[in-house]
C-alpha cells in the first residue's frame, strides 16, 4: 500500500507544517502549493507554476469559443487524461461541474501531490489499461499530448476503445496534441462515427501544436454511417 500513497514533502523544522498551512478553497486552487515552493517537485518553480496557470486560463478560453457548452452546465463529469498541474481543471473552476485529474503512470514528473493540495481530485493510471469507471462515466474528456505520450506504449485505437467507453453518448472530447498525431486520431474517431472538428492553436496556425474537437454520436446499426468534418 505504501507504494501507492503520496507522501507528505520533507521538513527540517519540527515546528514546521510537513504540508504546509492549508488554504480555504477555492483560494487554494491558484495558490502556490507547498510541494513547489519547497521544491518537492523537479523542475517545478513558482514561476513555472504560474505560467502553467496562465497557459491553461488561455487555452481553456480558447476552447469554449469553439465549444459554447463548456460554460452552460451541460459538462458536469470531466476528466483530464494527462492532467499535470492540474492547471486545466483550476482554469475550469465553476460548481456546475468536477474534474478527474489523471496522472499517467509514464509521466515523466509526478504531480499528483501538488494536484491534491490544490483542492483537485486525482489518480494514477496507465492508458494501456482499462479505467475504473465506477460509479460513473463522464460527459467531457481533456486529452492533452496523450497519444504522443503513448505513442511507443499501445496503440492509439485501444485508447480511443477505451475513451469511447467511458464517454456518455453526446459527450465531447478535447485533443491536444502534434499535427500529425491528430490527424491519424481523427481518421480512426470518424470511423467510430464521431464529429470532428479540427482548429488552430489559439497563437496561430503556424504552430505544429493543433486541437480536435470530437462529439460522440448517437447511433444504431443500421443508421447512416456518414459523419460530419470540418
Amino acid at each position: 500500500m505504501e507504494l501507492c500513497v503520496t507522501p507528505y514533502p520533507e521538513t527540517s523544522d519540527a515546528n514546521e507544517d510537513a504540508g504546509g498551512p492549508w488554504i480555504p478553497f477555492p483560494e487554494r486552487l491558484n495558490a502556490l502549493p507547498f510541494r513547489i515552493s519547497s521544491d518537492s517537485v523537479p523542475d517545478v518553480s513558482a514561476e513555472t507554476f504560474q505560467e502553467d496557470n496562465k497557459a491553461w486560463k488561455k487555452h481553456v478560453n480558447a476552447y469554449k469559443r469553439t465549444n459554447k457548452l463548456m460554460d452552460t452546465g451541460r459538462y458536469r463529469n470531466i476528466m483530464d487524461m494527462n492532467a499535470g498541474l492540474g492547471s486545466f481543471a483550476a482554469a475550469l473552476d465553476s460548481p456546475k461541474l468536477w474534474v478527474m485529474n489523471v496522472m499517467p503512470t509514464i509521466a515523466e514528473k509526478d504531480t499528483l501531490g501538488v494536484i491534491f493540495e490544490r483542492g483537485l481530485i486525482g489518480i494514477y493510471h496507465d492508458w494501456c489499461e482499462a479505467f475504473s469507471t465506477y460509479p460513473r462515466t463522464y460527459d467531457l474528456i481533456h486529452a492533452n499530448g496523450v497519444f504522443s505520450l503513448y505513442r511507443d506504449k499501445c496503440n492509439a485505437e485501444d485508447i480511443l476503445l477505451e475513451m469511447d467507453r467511458i464517454l456518455r453518448p453526446e459527450g465531447a472530447v478535447i485533443f491536444r496534441d502534434h499535427m500529425d498525431v491528430l490527424v491519424k486520431v481523427s481518421k480512426l474517431v470518424r470511423g467510430m462515427r464521431w464529429n470532428t472538428k479540427m482548429v488552430d492553436h489559439e497563437d496561430g496556425p503556424l504552430l505544429p501544436e493543433k486541437v480536435l474537437f470530437a462529439v460522440k454520436r448517437y447511433w444504431v446499426a443500421g443508421e447512416d454511417k456518414s459523419t460530419t468534418s470540418e
